[in-house]
């Protein structure tokens, strides 16, 4: 795995970086705090000008936490393992999974992910997927004892759409309440 150090010259470009985009911020917080005009912030007490950049530097981790956190959902949405992600960040698989429990989502079994079962208005419906095409079927048996399924020959692109006609089936055929 690379080496994510930086240079010395690369953290001094950093920390500017951050100092500039953390003033405004911290102008802003002490001002709305004392009620000095927000080019009068040195002004005033050090220590409350000191808390206010303080108090600006937790908003701003805040942020970075969060930003991070989506950063790792996506990376593990692209397939990163917590193992990659602990790797990167510094830390064991074990201490990625806590950091971030929603960004690598646990693989279904194979059966979730090319069938499911559907129960809707009283009758039953399995979608399956053709291994070889990826294509999508559904049948059926309504409330009413109607059997159906998809035309022959049609393959939807998800299962989420051959739900969807599986489901549009099943409320057509369910039973007729006087």
């Amino acid at each position: 795995m690379a080496s994510f150090e930086i240079t010395p010259e690369e953290q001094t470009e950093l920390d500017k970086a951050l100092y500039d985009a953390l003033n405004p911020l911290a102008s802003t917080l002490r001002s709305r705090a004392s009620g000095l005009p927000e080019d009068r912030m040195w002004e005033a007490d050090p220590v409350e000008v000191t808390l206010s950049v303080l108090a600006a530097w937790k908003v701003v981790d805040a942020e970075v936490k969060r930003l991070t956190a989506i950063a790792a959902g996506t990376a593990g949405s692209y397939g990163a393992s917590y193992e990659q992600m602990g790797a990167v960040w510094g830390i064991t698989r074990q201490g990625a999974r806590k950091k971030w429990p929603e960004a690598v989502s646990r693989p279904a079994t194979t059966a979730a992910r090319t069938s499911g079962a559907l129960e809707l208005c009283g009758g039953t419906a399995e979608v399956t997927q053709e291994p070889s095409s990826g294509g999508w079927q559904w049948t059926g048996k309504g409330a009413d004892g109607t059997h159906g399924s998809a035309d022959a020959g049609t393959w939807y692109a998800t299962k989420e759409e051959a739900a969807a006609h599986a489901g549009a089936f099943l409320k057509e055929h369910a039973l007729k309440r006087a």
